[in-house]
Order: C-alpha cells, then structure tokens, then sequence
C-alpha cells in the first residue's frame, strides 16, 4: 500500500537527512508549544531523555491527526549540561556564554525519533551522545562566533558539528545522526520493518 511519509519538523538538516537515503518525505511542520508542553514534565523532574521523546511524539501525533492515512516522522533533541536542560542561545552573547561554559566539559545530546500513524506512535527511539569540548579561550570563541555566524543560533548547542563547530570538541562519544538531531539508523530499520522502505 502506498503511504506518504511526512516528516513534522522544518529542520533543513533533518530533512536533508532523509533524502540523502533516499526517502521520498514531504514536510509539513508541526504546530505544538514545545515550551508549555514540557513545563510539567520539568515541574515533575523528568528526564531530558524523556523530554525528548514526549516533544518527538507530541509533534509527530499533532502532524498524524491531520494526515491519518501517512507515516508521520517527529524529532526533538534535548542538550542536557551538568544536569540542567538547555535551549537554543536566545542572541550570540548568550551563544558565547554557552560555549564559556561548556569549555572542557562534557554535555549529552539526547536525540528522540518517533513514528506517528492515525494520530498515534507507533514506534519510538532515544538515542544520546556525549560530546567533550576542548579548553576554548574566549579569544577562540570570539572567532567562531564571528567566522559561524547567526547560524550557530539555530542550534541547541550553538553549534553545528557538520561545518566550523567541529573544532570545538576534544572527544565524541556517539552515533553522528544522533547529533545532528535524528537517529537514522534505527529509524531506516523500522521503516524497512513496517516495509515502508525496501528491506
């Protein structure tokens, strides 16, 4: 049967993602206040891996009741440093005082996937990485910033590993796909599972 496969996000690198595998997706943004939708789940301490997966399926579900005859995709990452979640730098300074702070320190970024059908998931993951900077000199930051520019904002990180960010970080631990936001492999092998992909 054929089945359209939507992805509820407007991440460029997410959905550049899918079509560098070849998957034919349309997108179509979800509508959902991340914000009010996690504030309980923070209020209730849960954790940023749980965050993640709660704000994946609650795009995924918003995009699936519109469109119950498809395969919705949602995704969302969670930074979470010295255990507390962070969001995405409001300006560059706040940008340069996350990158002070995260400056030889290790932070986790917790990337959840979920599949949507009629309304419902119908299939989850979480998948984290653990990055370590390097000892960054405010003079360093300086330069990333201005030679990165507003893109960095974008990121929750305020980064992007796949151009200058790189020479930010002393060690990886974790799946690229991961990083960038969406964990692909297990995502391709539950679409070939639920033969909406060739196996």
């Amino acid at each position: 049967m054929a089945m359209t496969l939507v992805l509820a996000s407007g991440s460029k690198i997410r959905a550049e993602l899918l079509k560098n595998a070849g998957l034919a997706i349309e997108i179509d943004p979800a509508d959902v206040d991340e914000r009010a939708v996690e504030a309980p789940l923070l209020e209730a301490g849960f954790p940023p891996e749980d965050l993640a997966s709660v704000l994946a399926e609650a795009k995924a579900n918003d995009v699936s009741a519109r469109r119950p005859a498809d395969l919705v995709i949602g995704a969302d990452q969670i930074l979470a440093f010295e255990g507390e979640r962070r969001t995405k730098p409001e300006d560059m300074e706040a940008a340069r005082r996350q990158l002070l702070a995260f400056s030889g320190k290790t932070h986790e970024l917790h990337s959840a996937v979920v599949i949507s059908r009629d309304g419902e998931a119908i299939w989850r993951q979480v998948s984290t990485a653990r990055l370590t900077m390097r000892d960054l000199t405010p003079e360093f930051i300086g330069h990333y910033l201005a030679n990165a520019g507003e893109a960095v904002l974008s990121s929750v990180g305020a980064y992007q590993l796949e151009s200058l960010g790189v020479q930010l970080f002393e060690k990886i631990d974790g799946d690229y796909f991961t990083i960038l936001g969406l964990p692909l492999l297990p995502l391709l092998g539950e679409l070939r599972a639920l033969e909406v992909i060739e196996t």
